[in-house]
């Protein structure tokens, strides 16, 4: 007989995956994107919470209606080639290349630097303890569930809503009277929109479900119906938890406006809060928090993708040695410095988003047309050219054609051709 996990175990696997989810990202772009958008602050966390919040639960989902293993397996129907290529340039854009080393180094930034100074020495240290820290819990992933979801995560929500609620009663300004800066008085959802692909919690979802999915069969489930329901339960906790948060750190950063300039970024706006209602004390309490947040990020991204690449490329076997591998590589990019991490960043994001967002949508419906290769195909053909100009575009290269594409200037360029696509899909499919 098939078990059923209490509600107490949902909410474990619920607590582990918001705290693989909520890291770096997280806390930084809503406060700084809160500042901005000023008056405007709601439509761009409506923007905001659908590619940050609600994409992430949606990549979640595809695994259990997909009943896939695995990204690789996910993309399979595209092509062999094809699926190698978006799970690698997938896991190293989370992973080692950007998202993972990002943790790290705006851990110290954001927490650490204002109390030791921008020391490359001290930094390189910080950054060797933090990364034998996320390896030793990495290499025992059997625990994650217990040490992300029991003990890392609730002592950082102690943390982080002790500050939001603390600031939330004691405004700097009211809302309505904050001026957006000139790029959030217009479009203000469409710019919290691309705000939201800076989290990179739609990919780390996919990268996520692995863990999840492996967590709940640990649990005692066997059936996939049993894993895609529980899957769902845990993934629409978790996201909501996020955009509660979100949401508070959006009012927070704008309504900071009231007593203080826009910062240049959200590791220093968030600072500035923490300092002004903490003194300094305030920049103790934001060290534990950031710190905590981009732990139990790392882990979770160090385990998921180590075990995707293990039993995608090796043999299981040979997790330890992935592992140990990406905190090693991830480590020596964390010492290149937050901003050339940051700037290498966007373009990879928005070639990879475009991709994902489909990939996700087809896997979740793919039922209705037995997963069909041709569907599939049709629409990875009609995304790939637009997700490749707008990485020329984030790049600086902007090419005479873009103008042409409905939307591109917004982000959302690859909408349409990926419903052409889809459309020729269906048909093609129907011919079979």
């Amino acid at each position: 007989m098939q078990k059923k996990l209490s509600v107490k175990e949902i909410l474990m696997v619920a607590s582990m995956l918001f705290g693989m989810f909520f890291g770096a990202g997280n806390l930084i772009f809503p406060i700084h994107m809160g500042q901005q958008a000023g008056a405007n602050v709601w439509a761009a966390f409506l923007g905001f919470i659908v590619t940050g919040a609600g994409l992430p639960l949606l990549s979640v989902v595809a695994f259990g209606r997909s009943r896939s293993n695995s990204v690789y397996e996910m993309a399979l129907p595209i092509g062999k080639r094809y699926a190698k290529f978006f799970t690698c340039a997938m896991y190293l854009a989370i992973g080692p290349l950007v998202c993972i080393p990002r943790c790290a180094t705006v851990s110290y930034t954001v927490g650490l630097e204002p109390m030791l100074g921008a020391s490359p020495v001290a930094l390189g240290l910080f950054s060797a303890l933090f990364f034998a820290i996320v390896l030793f819990f990495s290499l025992r992933p059997g625990r994650i569930v217990e040490w992300i979801g029991k003990y890392l995560n609730p002592l950082f929500l102690l943390f982080f809503c002790s500050l939001l609620l603390i600031a939330l009663f004691n405004p700097l300004g009211e809302i309505q009277n904050i001026a957006p800066a000139a790029s959030y008085e217009q479009g203000a959802f469409f710019k919290g929109f691309l705000e939201g692909y800076n989290t990179m919690d739609a990919l780390a979802g996919l990268a996520f479900g692995i863990v999840v999915i492996n967590t709940l069969k640990g649990m005692g489930l066997t059936k996939p119906e049993s894993i895609a329901a529980a899957t769902f339960k845990a993934g629409i906790l978790a996201c909501l938890l996020m955009a509660v948060l979100y949401g508070g750190a959006c009012a927070v950063g704008a309504q900071s406006r009231g007593n203080f300039d826009i910062s240049p970024n959200g590791g220093l706006a968030l600072a500035t809060v923490c300092t002004y209602y903490l003194g300094q004390v305030g920049q103790l309490f934001l060290a534990a928090i950031v710190t905590l947040a981009c732990l139990k990020t790392s882990i979770g991204l160090v385990t998921s993708i180590g075990e995707a690449f293990a039993s995608t490329f090796t043999h299981k076997q040979h997790y330890r040695e992935w592992a140990v591998g990406f905190c090693l590589f991830s480590f020596i990019i964390s010492n290149v410095g937050l901003s050339l991490i940051i700037k290498l960043a966007i373009p990879m994001l928005m070639f990879l988003y475009p991709l994902a967002m489909t990939l996700i949508v087809l896997a979740i419906i793919g039922s209705a047309f037995n997963h069909s290769r041709r569907v599939y195909l049709a629409v990875t053909i009609c995304t790939l050219p637009v997700a490749l100009l707008d990485l020329l575009s984030a790049s600086g290269i902007r090419l005479g054609i873009t103008s042409a594409i409905p939307f591109f200037a917004t982000g959302m360029g690859w909408l349409l051709p990926s419903l052409l696509g889809f459309v020729l899909g269906l048909v093609w499919y129907k011919l079979e």
